[in-house]
């Protein structure tokens, strides 16, 4: 039987949703990989919106997670109450500011961040089952509050994020742009992505590292 990802998203932008090259990226080497996907996002609002034009808040404009996702997935997505993680051998996050902004609060909380719920339960049947958990770019940062402490990722080298990651319990690992960092204890894979990259290859070489190795884990 195909080896099942499910992949967790944030809306569609880097401002204000899920990275959409990562997000592309991710996808890709997947299906490259023979490995069948299926994409979950929150039924929320956002947090705000963001013009991709000129980085500002859109005000009165309002737009939802689930449905700003389903333009990344080409509709082919379901809220993530749905996600069972019974039917999957492995989940992934893209980055994004929508990790920080609409699956969690990291952007306005720091450290005293708190994960969404729908999240929270859904990525729980993952750990409980010892099944291979990726995150990429900002999304490690919900770590400490997703999975527990002492599990090691990276965000790449940025000292207030790093710093937060450590406040919450978490352990910071400094990592290039086309590496992956790997917690074989806790079966947990991150990769900085665009915390780094400069170019959409460098991107795609960490990506592709980590959705490889989450491969060689599902076994």
């Amino acid at each position: 039987m195909t080896k099942q990802v499910a992949v967790v998203l944030a809306g569609c932008g880097v401002f204000d949703g899920s990275e959409i090259y990562e997000t592309t990226l991710t996808l890709l080497r997947l299906d490259q990989l023979g490995i069948g996907y299926r994409c979950f996002a929150p039924d929320v609002a956002q947090h705000h919106v963001i013009n991709h034009l000129d980085q500002t808040p859109v005000e009165g404009e309002s737009r939802n997670v689930l449905q700003e996702s389903a333009r990344l997935a080409r509709s082919d997505i379901s809220p993530i109450t749905e996600l069972d993680s019974d039917a999957f051998d492995a989940v992934i996050v893209p980055g994004g500011f929508g990790v920080a902004k609409n699956l969690s609060d990291f952007a306005m909380q720091g450290d005293n961040m708190q994960v969404l719920e729908s999240v929270k339960e859904a990525l729980a049947g993952f750990k409980e089952d010892a099944k291979p958990i990726g995150l990429m770019c900002i999304a490690p940062v919900m770590v400490p509050r997703l999975l527990g402490d002492g599990i090691s990722v990276t965000i790449g080298h940025d000292p207030g994020v790093s710093g937060a990651i450590s406040a919450m319990g978490g352990l910071h690992r400094s990592c290039g742009v086309e590496d992956i960092v790997v917690d074989h204890e806790h079966r947990v894979v991150t990769t900085p992505a665009y915390m780094l990259a400069t170019r959409i290859s460098e991107a795609a070489t960490g990506i592709f590292k980590l959705v490889d190795r989450i491969d060689e884990m599902m076994g």
